[in-house]
């Protein structure tokens, strides 16, 4: 049976008086979630005068269920906080993950309803022409 490594995220702060930055690098999942969620509760509690957090994406691999439960809870307390959440250079597959789930527009635009974050580097699937399918919503069937 071969073991695969475990998956890692790497986290790397720049910082400036009212703006922190924070570089994802790695794995957003089940086993490396909490310690995002960490570092950016005990950033908010340090900071009480931080104004914006930046969330830089571009190096995440993959987001599972839990990350994107985490960066839910990021949201909801930057916003207690007063920060403005960015997610910055998001990938496309994270792009994707957060238009299927419904969570992009909330994620990305602030509380008072204008885009704080940069686009990802995906195409918006409303402007470019591809038709997405949607879900069922009725019980499943078993034909």
């Amino acid at each position: 049976m071969t073991m695969l490594p475990p998956a890692h995220l790497r986290l790397t702060t720049v910082d400036t008086e009212d703006t922190v930055r924070i570089e994802l690098d790695g794995e957003l999942d089940y086993e490396t979630a909490d310690s995002l969620l960490t570092a950016v509760t005990d950033l908010l509690a340090a900071r009480p005068r931080l104004h914006n957090l930046h969330l830089h994406c571009a190096g995440l691999d993959n987001v599972d269920s839990m990350g994107l439960s985490v960066l839910l809870m990021i949201r909801r307390r930057t916003d207690q906080a007063g920060v403005r959440l960015h997610l910055d250079d998001r990938t496309t597959t994270l792009e994707r993950l957060l238009t299927i789930t419904g969570s992009l527009e909330y994620l990305t635009t602030s509380p008072t309803g204008t885009a704080n974050s940069s686009p990802g580097t995906g195409e918006d699937p409303r402007t470019s022409g591809e038709a997405m399918t949607a879900r069922p919503t009725g019980p499943d069937s078993t034909t």
